[in-house]
């Protein structure tokens, strides 16, 4: 079988001590294609350099976080855009970017700016678009059915939202991903699953972060990726062989991958 992390942030420093056992065990357990989301201009460099140094497993993506739109986030948006401009360098996607107003709503009107842009810079280029939404699933619904642009395409990252709202996603285009919250009690989670198709799904960890039962509490790592994927077997009565095949084909068909 082989599995695909469509969301993991493998530069982050909590690898940093273990990066190549983290790369061995994800292997051993079939994970055979990473996509790694961008953050800001701290990290683009620290990404590539895992990129470079693991180019069999890593597909890099270009964008600004909506938790790290700032004063500066017009040069931040330039940055991405210089990235994205350089013939020596290849991005699958344009992630993650998106709004998030659980921590702070003090830049909301320049998360919503930054993503409008990123959305025009996903139809520049030709890519897919990588979406975080937290506090914002309808709003970000609702500015990709105001452009009416059937060019965008791309995935709600950790999805998070209702089934109506998944249904939504799905009209436009998108696919959900589907990370360790699915295993998590009272996440609401199961039932968007069961209500929706496989050829919308995407599977991801968000690793470091929400990693599934029984690692709670604990480091998230792309390894977990089988976890996630039998629970989701078990929802739709399916083999775990099916939804690696087919999760994995759209994760491929999606960013591009021959």
């Amino acid at each position: 079988m082989v599995f695909t992390d469509s969301h993991t942030h493998l530069y982050a420093e909590e690898f940093d001590h273990d990066r190549d056992a983290i790369f061995r065990r994800a292997g051993q357990q079939g994970v055979m294609y990473l996509f790694l989301p961008a953050i800001d201009s701290v990290y683009h460099e620290p990404m590539l350099r895992v990129v470079s140094a693991f180019p069999n497993f890593c597909y890099p993506m270009m964008g600004l976080h909506p938790t790290s739109v700032k004063e500066n986030y017009l040069k931040e948006l330039e940055i991405v855009e210089d990235y994205l401009a350089n013939p020596a360098l290849k991005f699958y996607a344009i992630g993650e970017v998106g709004i998030d107003l659980y921590w702070d709503k003090t830049h909301e009107e320049a998360q919503k700016v930054a993503f409008e842009c990123q959305l025009d810079l996903a139809v520049k280029y030709d890519l897919p678009v990588v979406i975080h939404t937290r506090n914002s699933m309808d709003i970000a619904l609702d500015i990709l059915t105001e452009r009416h642009d059937r060019r965008l395409r791309g995935v709600f990252h950790c999805f998070s939202g209702n089934t109506e709202q998944a249904k939504r996603a799905v009209g436009l285009g998108f696919m959900l991903g589907i990370g360790g919250v699915i295993t998590y009690k009272n996440s609401g989670l199961q039932t968007v699953v069961q209500n929706t198709g496989f050829e919308n799904m995407l599977l991801e960890t968000d690793a470091p972060w929400l990693p599934p039962v029984p690692y709670r509490g604990q480091r998230n790592e792309p390894s977990y990726i089988p976890v996630i994927a039998q629970k989701i077997a078990e929802i739709k009565n399916v083999p775990l062989e099916t939804v690696a095949e087919i999760t994995t084909s759209n994760a491929l068909r999606l960013f591009g991958i021959a």
